[in-house]
């Protein structure tokens, strides 16, 4: 169905289709919108016999997902940001057991300093806890992607987050194919748990592993996301037969066939890159982009296969790990191993700061003429930094930076 709506009810219209059974809510933003229409569907009786648990903290929406999967229901929750962090316990051992939860993660900045506006700090921080991670370009593909998290979560009995850009996305307003019942009930089968706790037949779950078997225990975890690296693009190709649109796969290469320089990317960013590229293309640039949207697992031999015919990639992402730069980067350059191209790290929307068309274009020019740096923070305000750096240097108690930064900006206005 055809309609004008916000990001975050199409994703929860969507998720209803599928049919949870337990579903966890703790609002925090920008993911609220979700579970409080999740919330007004149970209510009014259209999602039985789900049940709605409102919970005390994102810790506990994590661990009443992992009892009730253990428990063998299609267990649902959604958090962002600070949320995320607070789960973080829960959210290895959900892995752990292999236990297959759906998650929307409405990514958003993390602090220091508080920050409530869009970057990939939170998902890239649980890069590594095991969770499958497919990232959004658009609203069409954050509601899209969930019937295919649960399909991916319960054939694989592996945890999947759908990260959709905060704000961007979640309260964006546009025109979405909202999935109809009958098609996700074709898409999706009823849910037939691989494991669970059963009265009947009593096993222990969670018990401790030694020495012995740990590493054994944890290849496994590495094998089933190899796994999905089959399983993705497959399922995906399944969603396109059944719903009439392409949506999902491990990578999305636009412009990429004879493109000297790529952009990669994830996100909601793609839009605007994809706009830009369409424009420089005008001017005879052989620029291309590349979207990527299982950023675990991460797909290597996908990747390499369209960035291998560049002459130059750069690598522009929402997030970065202080103290060495790039982690998408990091990723893209194990798939380029022994691959001999120019590679540059730019670093661009933190905290919600926006990326604009006019900005990547002077990127994009700075990239063909070879002037950028191996790391780049777009629209750095250096003067601002060096300030705060002097008075640092000037003084042992400078006071906290992030508000001093604001006091300078006050100030400069």
């Amino acid at each position: 169905m055809l309609k004008q709506t916000e990001g975050s009810r199409a994703v929860a219209e969507t998720v209803a289709y599928c049919r949870p059974e337990v579903i966890a809510a703790y609002p925090i933003s920008p993911q609220t919108h979700i579970v409080e229409e999740l919330s007004r569907l149970v209510k009014s009786g259209a999602l039985k016999p789900c049940e709605y648990v409102n919970v005390e903290s994102e810790f506990a929406a994590m661990s009443l997902c992992i009892g009730a999967s253990a428990a063998g229901a299609r267990a649902y929750t959604a958090t962002a940001s600070q949320g995320l962090l607070y789960m973080v316990e829960a959210l290895y051992n959900a892995s752990g057991l292999g236990l297959p939860i759906v998650m929307t993660v409405a990514n958003r900045a993390i602090g220091a300093p508080i920050n409530i506006w869009n970057d990939h700090s939170d998902a890239m921080s649980q890069r590594d806890s095991g969770w499958i991670q497919l990232y959004a370009r658009d609203n069409q593909e954050a509601a899209d992607l969930h019937p295919q998290a649960f399909r991916l979560a319960e054939e694989l009995s592996l945890p999947v987050m759908v990260c959709m850009d905060g704000f961007v996305l979640t309260h964006a307003w546009e025109r979405i194919e909202v999935p109809e019942r009958a098609q996700v009930d074709a898409f999706l089968p009823a849910y037939e748990p691989r494991q669970v706790l059963d009265p009947a037949e009593p096993v222990s779950i969670g018990a401790m592993v030694g020495p012995e078997a740990f590493t054994e225990v944890r290849y496994l975890a590495h094998a089933k996301q190899m796994q999905a690296l089959e399983a993705i693009p497959r399922v995906a190709e399944e969603f396109r037969a059944v719903f009439g649109r392409a949506c999902g796969g491990l990578v999305q290469p636009y412009a990429c066939e004879d493109a000297e320089t790529i952009v990669v990317a994830l996100g909601s960013v793609l839009g605007t890159i994809c706009d830009v590229v369409d424009e420089m293309r005008e001017r005879g640039v052989r620029i291309g982009a590349l979207g990527i949207t299982s950023f675990r697992p991460f797909p290597l031999d996908a990747v390499r296969a369209v960035l291998g015919r560049a002459r130059q990639v750069v690598v522009l992402e929402r997030a970065f790990a202080v103290g060495i730069g790039g982690i998408v980067s990091a990723n893209v350059r194990t798939a380029l191993s022994g691959i001999h191209l120019d590679g540059r790290t730019v670093v661009a929307g933190l905290g919600g700061r926006a990326i604009t068309k006019a900005s990547l274009h002077r990127l994009f020019d700075d990239a063909m003429a070879g002037r950028l740096d191996p790391l780049t923070f777009l629209d750095l305000d250096t003067e601002l930094v060096e300030r705060e750096l002097a008075r640092m240097a000037r003084t042992r108690r400078s006071g906290p930076s992030a508000e001093n930064i604001l006091r300078d900006v006050g100030s400069d206005r």
